[in-house]
């Protein structure tokens, strides 16, 4: 058994979609779980939509029509003068995501995020298991919430593992080519739930752990792992092995082209992981294994932008103790921001976090009642693995001012203002 994983870019359009066809000729589909995230831009277009319907707005309605044309043209290009098209299954889940919204009693934006953003996986699967079928290729559609089960942090789950394996091993029994969805699960209720963002990752490798999978490959627009992504750097390296450990790490500071919870269960069952270009497929790409030495050995430099800086003292001055410390983190969990990089000092605190669900108002205001908090916004967090002295001259003359450093042994890391 082998998984494949294609990400949106891979499906952006009918094009795309037909160059599926031919990985897979080249790749072979022969006892293969193919897991497909949504099609383009179509997770950020439900977004906007969520966001629209939160607010009242009742053009939530023609963001959801501008959805299902740009699928039904997708539709109509691939399955144009043969007689049987997915253009009844794309209403339909269209029309219950419709329903959804107009019945929809519930206020947590979560909870609607979830039930909404799904249909962009949904609608890309039908999509393609109709058009793999009209290529000659037999295939299995299957609902992946009948089987990957979590529990109810909707926007960010966590795996039910010993239910989903019994599940897992129950619905692909028997079936040779099988066609998912990526990024979204159930919860015990039945509700749609989602395992974070680029979570399709992850769910690529939950099957690969679960049914001891030969490999996972996951498809990108990139040749494969590169040493810096370059929208931001105008030189990068590819990355031909690297270990576990090391992607991990990688993963970890915020590097794009692997999902953290990915690497994980591969590492436990030793299954390599292969990142490789759509646009070259017969291209190496990169290989994940046990053991692998980073290869080239070269700077690896990861950048996240719009952070937010805060820096706290005690309100009488004293020194910041750990029952400080442990006031601070709990307040970060509380509020569900992501702790990015901290430092202190005999009487300060500086934390870099990524405030994901739109709480620092809130986090601040609490913070406030036992620190003195400065806040900076907008700051670019840069982090360099196997650093060395051209690596960080490269950092320090990118323009902005640095607010706050910090280096170990193979790590450095940089919050600068933004120019």
């Amino acid at each position: 058994m082998k998984v494949f994983k294609f990400g949106g870019a891979s499906v952006k359009d009918s094009k795309s979609i037909k160059n599926i066809i031919e990985i897979l000729k080249l790749s072979g589909y022969d006892d293969v779980i193919i897991v497909i995230s949504a099609i383009g831009k179509t997770t950020n277009a439900l977004e906007f939509l969520v966001k629209n319907y939160m607010e009242g707005n009742s053009s939530y309605s023609i963001i959801l029509k501008k959805i299902k044309d740009d699928h039904l043209e997708i539709i109509n290009d691939l399955f144009k003068g043969t007689e049987k098209s997915p253009y009844n299954e794309v209403v339909h889940l269209t029309n219950e995501l419709n329903s959804f919204l107009k019945i929809n009693k519930s206020t947590d934006h979560s909870f609607i995020y979830d039930q909404v953003v799904c249909f962009g996986e949904l609608i890309s699967t039908k999509i393609i298991s109709f058009y793999l079928e009209l290529e000659g290729i037999k295939n299995y559609w299957l609902d992946v919430r009948k089987c990957l089960k979590t529990d109810s942090y909707y926007r960010n789950a966590a795996l039910n593992w010993n239910e989903t394996e019994k599940l897992v091993k129950k619905e692909t029994k028997n079936k040779n080519t099988i066609i998912t969805q990526g990024f979204i699960a159930s919860d015990s209720k039945g509700y749609t739930t989602t395992l974070g963002r680029e979570g399709s990752d992850y769910t690529a490798a939950i099957f690969a752990f679960i049914l001891n999978s030969s490999s996972l490959t996951i498809w990108k627009d990139v040749p494969g792992v590169l040493n810096a992504d370059p929208r931001y750097f105008k030189t990068t390296q590819l990355l031909k092995n690297i270990s576990y450990r090391e992607a991990i790490e990688l993963a970890y500071y915020g590097a794009s082209v692997i999902h953290p919870k990915t690497l994980q269960p591969l590492q436990q069952k030793k299954i390599p992981l292969f990142v490789k270009s759509f646009e070259n497929p017969k291209g190496s790409g990169t290989k994940v294994f046990e053991g692998s030495k980073l290869n080239p050995l070269v700077p690896c430099f990861i950048l996240k932008k719009n952070q937010i800086l805060l820096e706290l003292s005690t309100l009488d001055f004293s020194f910041i103790v750990e029952e400080n410390i442990s006031q601070i983190f709990s307040l970060m969990d509380k509020y569900k921001v992501r702790v990015e990089m901290i430092q202190n000092s005999a009487i300060s605190f500086a934390v870099c976090i990524n405030d994901r669900y739109g709480k620092l108002k809130d986090l601040v205001l609490e913070l406030n009642l036992k620190f003195k908090v400065e806040v900076k916004e907008n700051v670019s967090l840069y982090t360099i693995r196997h650093f060395d002295n051209s690596s960080i001259k490269e950092i320090k003359e990118s323009g902005g001012k640095i607010l706050l450093e910090q280096r170990t042994y193979k790590t450095a890391q940089f919050v600068l203002s933004e120019n």
